[in-house]
């Protein structure tokens, strides 16, 4: 088996705030609406975590290396784990869920994740997404987009945490580089 890669090598930018891709992370997609049979046992079984309430991210662990499960929609989470756990979270879910409606997709390697840390870091996103900073709360995840590209992101300790499609991993980066620059601050 080949070891993971992520899309930029690790990629970062130090500006008014720090920009880095982190990872290689292992995230799964799971689609099963709440209340499904067996679900929340499977979900800690997997991650050792429960599932989340709308719109948070339950995170457990440093941010570029722990363990996390986000709502994305009243049916899908997302998971995210250390890459290497990726195959025993599967299996959890499955036997977990087995004879229930779901779907648990590995999406790892069709994803990017950036860091985004500094007291300003907020400017940074400000300036791409349409979203409310000031009501941002700590463990809040919002799906919108980063300028057209969809994205989600989540508030945790010392900064923010970006995902994004692979595809677009090298725009992305632009985008945050571009955004960090010193003396473009928002002041």
């Amino acid at each position: 088996m080949s070891e993971p890669v992520t899309a930029l090598q690790g990629a970062s930018f130090d500006g008014f705030a720090r920009v880095r891709e982190i990872g290689p992370l292992g995230m799964i997609t799971l689609r099963a609406k709440a209340g499904t049979k067996g679900l929340d046992k499977a979900v800690k079984a997997a991650l050792g975590l429960a599932l989340p309430a709308p719109r948070r991210m339950v995170w457990e662990g440093p941010a570029d290396a722990g363990r996390g499960i986000g709502w994305m929609g009243p049916d899908e989470f997302l998971l995210v784990l250390p890459h290497a756990d990726l195959p025993a979270a599967l299996a959890a879910l499955e036997a977990g869920l087995q004879g229930s409606h779901y779907l648990a997709v590995d999406v790892s390697d069709a994803r990017c994740v950036f860091r985004i840390e500094g007291e300003t870091a907020d400017q940074v996103l400000r300036k791409l997404m349409p979203v409310d900073f000031d009501r941002l709360e700590p463990g809040e995840l919002r799906r919108s987009r980063a300028a057209q590209v969809p994205a989600a992101i989540w508030a945790g300790e010392g900064g923010f945490t970006l995902v994004a499609f692979r595809s677009v991993a090298g725009y992305v980066m632009g985008l945050l580089s571009h955004s960090a620059q010193p003396g473009s601050e928002l002041n």
